[in-house]
């Protein structure tokens, strides 16, 4: 059944078209991933049928007492609200039929026997629709969500928390609503890794329909069965399945799409040729056919979506040091945020730091970049080391500013390899045409700001790019293309994410942060890591050995095996001396597989995605392989000294 249709939806902004004749529908249950670039009007979309704002034209239809419940990418508070407060409004209606079911139950003690089938019937349906939305004990269910998502003081003003913890708060009284659609706008800005599969889950068990706006791909493959692209200044086309179905359906329809322009532009040559033959034979021309050739010429044909070209200006040659930190230490007041770290960045790799929010990382970024002074340690940066640093935060961006002034910081023309090219038309392959460079930033959207802010940095010529959160609000096509830029990019990389996907794909060491000034560095990328850890904790939760027995107790007979247990062999030994070799010969088969998929050239043939994406799978299974061989091999090693 239909829970929710938008027809003939239309949105503009003074002269510029968001969308148009933008019709779809939501079924009950379905899960809806709504997709496209920045600037495409994802959010003003999910406002309109939100009930938030207004569509220009068009007319929205919402099933009958179906409950709506809204997060916006900012969540907004009333005054004086507190983390109980929120929660409880979230949860008015539950409350209102517990409170009618205790009066049902006290009307049903001193009620005749002829009423009791009926209130009875009644009775069961408000206990139903108790269990629908959450159950009998809401307090409880809210403080276990509150506690998941590190919200710890129930009782806190919202005013007083940061901007991550007032979006978790907003996302625990969405969650305690359990309305009929859940409208969620990029949810997993501000969440840890942890916590984004947690909500994954949460999501998964909710018996509504969502629809659903988010970056976060792992995110999109796991929870919808339908893709909705908004097209800029269109209507939307529908992709049934998950995230990526939809690439896979994309790439055939472009690629049919691009066939029929290849054959479109053929015909009109011939008719052109026709067209404009001598005087004679145009006496014994068909009229129709006339018609025909002028009205398909006058027709808009495929093109490509144009994406965003970012690019690095060149940068000075890394030496031989680039950072490293010895016995680092920072705490503030009684908590402790780095404990003694060790760390070296060497060139060319892309170090992805991952743990929950508060437990230091954006601090050693800061202590690495000489803006927090440490308590102790040493700090070494290599002579030759030029630093760009991205704060999530965007606080380098002059809201009162143009877009143009942004960029410019007084130069006209940027340098990008042996180019010079003129900041105009640079920015308009960003996808800033003119009218836009000359709007102020405070009217781009998070997704475009974000953008602008990653063009700028990439001109600064630096050789080591310290990344904080740089994925937030970042459209799919353009993170496709950072993940690009940092694969091909000749120097070093310090980068902060939640975006699982990206580090899946960016990564060649995770640097975990555990709590109480803990840092342990993985070889390998996201996945990587959390296999490694999953084999760590197993063991560390495994049970003790058994004790030795007694001197006056027959020690048990050995159990028969092939060798030695805990010894290498010779051929493991051999097999670990050259295991380094391999792996890394592996991971530059597995990046330049990456590379050449995440360049849109390659997507012309889409023959040749399907069989880079075979043998990128294949790869990545051998490198899986092998690592884990690789910590068996180690494991044996340490037993045998």
């Amino acid at each position: 059944m239909t829970l929710l249709r938008a027809a003939n939806v239309q949105l503009s902004f003074g002269s510029r078209t968001v969308f148009q004749d933008l019709t779809f529908t939501i079924e009950e249950g379905e899960r809806v991933g709504l997709v496209g670039v920045n600037g495409s009007g994802k959010s003003s979309l999910m406002k309109i049928l939100a009930g938030a704002s207004r569509a220009d034209t068009g007319e929205l239809q919402l099933r009958r007492g179906a409950r709506v419940t809204y997060l916006p990418q900012e969540p907004e508070f009333p005054e004086g609200a507190t983390v109980a407060s929120e929660l409880s409004v979230s949860q008015g209606p539950l409350k209102e039929t517990l409170a009618a079911h205790a009066e049902l139950a006290q009307r049903m003690e001193s009620a005749p026997a002829q009423e009791q089938d009926k209130l009875m019937a009644q009775f069961s349906a408000l206990s139903d629709r108790i269990e629908q939305m959450g159950g009998w004990d809401t307090e409880h269910h809210a403080k276990t969500l509150l506690d998941r998502l590190g919200v710890k003081d129930w009782d806190r003003p919202v005013a007083q928390l940061s901007g991550g913890l007032r979006k978790r708060v907003a996302i625990a009284r969405a969650l305690l609503t359990r309305p009929d659609l859940l409208l969620l706008d990029e949810p997993t800005n501000h969440l840890d890794a942890d916590t984004v599969d947690w909500l994954e889950e949460e999501l998964d068990k909710l018996p509504g329909a969502l629809l659903l706006v988010t970056h976060d791909r792992y995110f999109l493959d796991g929870l919808v069965d339908r893709i909705v692209e908004i097209q800029p200044g269109a209507g939307v086309t529908s992709y049934p399945g998950n995230y990526q179905a939809y690439v896979e359906q994309k790439l055939v329809a472009q690629e049919n799409a691009a066939l029929a322009q290849h054959k479109r532009e053929r015909w009109i040559a011939q008719e052109v040729a026709w067209l404009r033959k001598g005087p004679e034979a145009r006496r014994t021309k068909s009229k129709s056919r006339i018609d025909r050739a002028q009205k398909l010429m006058a027709e808009k044909g495929f093109e490509r979506p144009k994406v965003a070209d970012l690019r690095v200006a060149a940068a000075p040659r890394l030496g031989h040091t680039v950072i490293e930190a010895e016995g680092v230490q920072k705490a503030f007041g009684d908590r402790k945020v780095l404990d003694g770290v060790d760390f070296r960045l060497q060139r060319g790799e892309r170090v992805g730091l991952v743990g929950p929010n508060g437990v230091g990382k954006t601090t050693f970024l800061r202590v690495l970049l000489g803006e927090v002074e440490p308590d102790g340690g040493k700090l070494v940066i290599g002579k030759n080391t030029k630093v760009a640093y991205y704060d999530q935060s965007r606080a380098q961006l002059d809201l009162e500013a143009t877009v143009y002034e942004s960029a410019s910081q007084g130069e006209d023309w940027v340098e990008l390899g042996d180019q010079k090219v003129a900041l105009r038309d640079y920015l308009d392959d960003l996808l800033f045409p003119v009218p836009m460079q000359r709007m102020k930033v405070k009217a781009l959207s998070g997704g475009e700001r974000n953008r602008l802010l990653l063009a700028r940095l990439f001109l600064e010529g630096a050789n080591v790019l310290v990344l904080d959160e740089p994925t937030n609000d970042l459209d799919i096509v353009t993170l496709n293309i950072l993940e690009r830029l940092l694969l091909d990019f000749g120097g070093s990389t310090l980068l902060v994410t939640h975006d699982r996907y990206f580090l899946d794909k960016v990564a060649t060491s995770i640097l975990t942060f555990e709590g109480d000034g803990r840092v342990t560095r993985y070889e390998g990328n996201y996945a990587m890591y959390r296999r490694l850890k999953e084999q760590s904790d197993a063991k560390a939760a495994a049970p003790a050995p058994k004790p030795a027995p007694r001197q006056d107790e027959p020690a048990p007979a050995p159990a028969k095996a092939t060798r030695k247990a805990g010894k290498l062999s010779y051929k493991d030994q051999r097999e670990l001396d050259g295991m380094e070799a391999t792996i890394e010969a592996a991971e530059s088969r597995k990046a330049g597989l990456e590379a050449q998929l995440a360049d849109p050239a390659v997507y012309s043939n889409g023959s040749k995605v399907a069989e880079v994406q075979k043998e990128l799978d294949a790869t990545v299974a051998e490198v899986d392989r092998l690592y884990t061989r690789w910590q068996e091999l180690q494991d044996l090693a340490a037993a045998s000294t």
